[in-house]
């Protein structure tokens, strides 16, 4: 699914998929934060090798959380889903579904999936009498694996 072109794409026009079929203002979000993944490498030499060098192999993969955030508006479908992780229902974790769109929002030129994904963390506010901006709610996702498309 990955389009590939000469000069590369804008980072504004994005969806989230909660693996609820939810691209609407439930999953309408203004940042993305973390998708990464690295291999660990080990380094390991025996005692009777003729090289001075350890050899490098592959360890473990490890992914690091996704911070959503987005202005709050009122829908509890988030703080629902972080409910259901809490109180251990097994059946919480999802598949997240990430797509960068292109410029006229018409197809995804790329996208991120957050296989075996919960919410780990909750955040609202801060709320500020003295402040205009916007009220944020923000979303920390961890996941087991990270796949891109």
């Amino acid at each position: 699914m990955a389009v590939s072109r000469d000069h590369p794409y804008t980072r504004f026009n994005f969806v989230v998929d909660f693996g609820n079929g939810s691209d609407g203002p439930d999953a309408g979000f203004s940042e993305v934060h973390g998708l990464d993944t690295e291999v660990d490498v080990i380094e390991y030499r025996t005692g009777n090798s003729r090289n001075d060098e350890p050899m490098k192999l592959t360890g473990l993969t490890r992914v690091g959380d996704v911070t959503l955030r987005r202005g709050l508006i009122g829908t509890l479908t988030l703080w629902q889903w972080f409910e259901e992780v809490r109180s251990g229902d097994r059946n919480a974790l999802r598949t997240v579904t990430i797509r960068l769109l292109n410029e006229d929002r018409s197809e995804p030129v790329m996208t991120w999936l957050l296989e075996r994904a919960r919410p780990v963390r909750h955040v609202s506010g801060p709320l500020d009498a003295s402040a205009s901006a916007v009220a944020i709610e923000e979303l920390v996702l961890s996941y087991e694996r990270l796949d891109l498309e």
